[in-house]
C-alpha cells in the first residue's frame, strides 16, 4: 500500500472497516462525526487527503436514512478536501429493493440514491450482492458489485454435508441458487412465492425434490425472515432432513428473530456486511456470522492499483 491510499469509516459498521484496514495493513483515517442537537450532522476529516485515493466504508443499513445521509455528507467532505478519487464502499446498499415501478405512482429510489451519491462526490462505487445486479446501471460512475459466494460456499463446503439440495426461496433468486449449486455440486429446487405486502409472503409448492435430503437455502438478504421461515416449513413438510440458510446481508428487522428461531432451521449463516448485534445473535441462538473483510480489502487493493476486480472474483469463486 502507498501513502496515497486513505480509508475512512462511517459509523454504520466500524468493526468491518477495522478488519478491512487490518487486512490492508494501514490504519483507518482520522475523522470526526458530530451530530448537532437538532439532528444535523457534521463530518470532519482530520488529515490531509488532497490528491489522495480515498475509500469511505459505510453500509446504508438501519437506520437507513441516517446512514445514507452520513455517507453523502462524508462524500461531500472528501470532495471539498480535494481528494483525487473518492470510492464509496457500501457493503450493503440500502433502498435496493425499490428498483422499479411495479405499481403506479411509486419512486425508483435505488436510482435516486445512485444519483445522490454521484452528486455528493463519489467517483466510483464498491458494493456487495446488490438485490438486483442491474442496479449497477443506475450509476453513471464505475461500479463493482462483489459477491459473498466464495465466503459462504467455503463455509458450507466445510460442513461436510452430503446429499444436499440448493433451494431458491423464490423464482427471482434462482440464478443465485444455481451459482451455489454449481459451486457445491448439489441439485437445485425452487419454491414459488407471492408477496402479499412488504412483510408478508405466501409460499406455493416446491419444484424439485427435497425429501430425505439436507436443504441449503441461499438468498441475498434476510429482512423480516418471512420468506425463509415459510420456505423452511414447506421443505420440512416435504420431508427435508436438515435445513441450513445462508444470506449475504443479515438485515434481521421486525419479527425476523422470532420467525427464524421458531422455524425448522438448523443454522442461519450471514456475513458482516451489516453489523449483527450480540442481542440478536443470542436471541436467535443458531446464527453464524462470516467476515467479508478480506474480499473487500483485496478489492480496494486492486482498485487502488488499477488491477482487475472481476478476475479476483472469478478465481475466488471457481468460475
Amino acid at each position: 500500500m502507498t501513502p496515497n491510499l486513505k480509508i475512512f469509516a462511517g459509523r454504520a459498521n466500524a468493526a468491518l472497516a477495522r478488519k478491512v484496514s487490518d487486512y490492508l495493513g494501514i490504519p483507518l483515517g482520522s475523522r470526526e462525526i458530530t451530530p448537532f442537537p437538532d439532528g444535523e450532522l457534521l463530518v470532519r476529516i482530520n488529515e490531509d487527503v488532497r490528491g489522495r485515493d480515498v475509500f469511505i466504508i459505510q453500509p446504508t443499513c438501519h437506520p437507513g436514512n441516517d446512514t445514507l445521509m452520513e455517507l453523502l455528507v462524508f462524500l461531500d467532505c472528501a470532495k471539498r478536501a480535494s481528494a483525487e478519487r473518492i470510492t464509496a464502499v457500501l457493503p450493503y446498499f440500502g433502498y435496493a429493493r425499490q428498483d422499479r415501478k411495479d405499481i403506479g405512482r411509486v419512486p425508483i429510489t435505488a436510482k435516486l440514491v445512485a444519483n445522490l451519491m454521484t452528486t455528493a462526490g463519489a467517483d466510483r462505487v464498491l458494493t456487495m450482492d446488490l438485490h438486483a445486479a442491474q442496479i449497477q446501471g443506475f450509476f453513471d460512475i464505475p461500479t463493482d458489485n462483489l459477491q459473498a459466494e466464495p465466503v459462504l460456499s467455503r463455509y458450507f463446503a466445510g460442513l461436510g454435508v452430503e446429499n444436499f439440495v440448493l433451494v431458491s426461496p423464490d423464482v427471482g433468486n434462482t440464478k443465485c441458487a444455481r451459482i451455489y449449486a454449481d459451486r457445491l455440486g448439489g441439485e437445485l429446487a425452487i419454491i414459488g412465492k407471492r408477496r402479499v405486502s412488504g412483510a408478508e409472503v405466501e409460499t406455493g409448492r416446491i419444484i424439485g425434490e427435497v425429501r430425505g435430503k439436507t436443504v441449503l437455502m441461499m438468498d441475498d438478504m434476510i429482512a423480516t425472515g418471512g420468506t425463509v421461515a415459510k420456505a423452511a416449513e414447506l421443505c420440512r413438510e416435504e420431508g427435508a432432513e436438515g435445513i441450513y440458510v445462508g444470506a449475504t446481508h443479515g438485515v434481521l428487522c421486525g419479527p425476523a428473530i422470532e420467525r427464524l428461531r421458531d422455524a425448522p432451521i438448523n443454522e442461519v449463516v450471514v456475513t458482516d456486511t451489516i453489523p449483527v448485534g450480540d442481542d440478536k445473535a443470542e436471541a436467535l441462538g443458531k446464527l453464524k456470522v462470516l467476515s467479508v473483510s478480506e474480499l473487500i480489502g483485496e478489492a480496494i487493493h486492486r482498485i487502488h492499483n488499477d488491477e482487475s476486480v472481476s478476475s479476483l472474483f472469478s478465481r475466488a469463486s471457481g468460475r
